[in-house]
């Protein structure tokens, strides 16, 4: 059953270092707050997973955190390259950084079978496609009932997935509205959960055939008022456009960077 804790305390009992780690959230409720504080307690060698890396993982692996990244498409939307991910893969700064790439289908798949509890995810992919070269994690099996060939890929199954909702209820029910992508597959298939609400209500309001994430299957709850900007909470703030274009500036130059964690990261969490 979920239990209620600090952000803080959620991230030091949680994540040790040399786990694998999900943060997910496409586009809209993506773990920001999380990931920052997982920044400032200095978690290293982690493998972070995540279908689509963007700034929050720029952010983490420019910190330091991460030694591997399981991934599908990884860039600023909109903008254009991830230029921590990039140093750290090409130059080895602040470490080297393992990559093992996927199709955005694959990672869905791949989450769903571990949520199921299965081993491997089985799917119609990879024919002519150029990425099983390097990532030799990606089989081909036959049907044994058509003949047919299929990809198979590893499930993933994290230590510990973070994910950002809108609301959880008092029993540690989960709501989470608006695009949804793998979040609650990405949850059921760890083995520990900390799930970051905008708040704590008395009634989720879910409506027929919403997204409840049930008690049962979370580990830890924390309220992180904003815990996804500056990508958007649906019905609670918008999406910072402004700043995403910013990043691509502060995340080119090392020293930049390095300014702005100080300034934003470890500064504003210790006040």
């Amino acid at each position: 059953m979920a239990e209620f804790l600090s952000l803080k305390d959620a991230v030091k009992t949680l994540i040790n270092d040399g786990d694998t780690v999900a943060l997910e959230g496409f586009t809209h409720l993506i773990p920001f707050a999380a990931g920052h504080e997982i920044i400032r307690q200095g978690k290293r060698d982690l493998t972070l997973i995540r279908m689509t890396p963007d700034l929050v993982y720029d952010q983490m692996i420019g910190a330091g955190c991460a030694k591997k990244l399981i991934f599908s498409w990884g860039g600023n939307p909109g903008v254009g390259s991830l230029h921590r991910m990039r140093d750290a893969v090409q130059s080895g700064w602040p470490q080297p950084l393992e990559l093992v790439e996927h199709s955005h289908a694959a990672m869905a798949n791949a989450y769903e079978a571990g949520a199921a509890g299965l081993p491997l995810a089985v799917l119609r992919g990879y024919i002519g496609s150029d990425l099983p070269m390097v990532n030799d994690q990606i089989k081909f099996i036959e049907c044994p009932f058509t003949g047919e060939r299929l990809a198979a890929v590893p499930s993933v199954r994290p230590d510990v997935t973070v994910i950002h909702a809108q609301r959880a209820d008092r029993k540690g029910n989960v709501l989470v509205e608006g695009i949804v992508g793998v979040q609650k597959e990405a949850v059921l298939a760890a083995k520990r959960s900390i799930v970051t609400v905008e708040e704590i209500v008395d009634d989720l309001g879910a409506s027929v055939n919403a997204c409840v994430i049930p008690s049962w299957a979370i580990t830890a709850i924390a309220v992180a008022e904003r815990g996804a900007a500056p990508s958007y909470a649906l019905g609670y703030y918008e999406r910072n456009n402004a700043f995403y274009k910013e990043w691509d500036a502060i995340a080119r130059d090392r020293e930049l960077f390095q300014a702005w964690l100080q300034e934003n990261v470890f500064e504003k969490g210790a006040a």
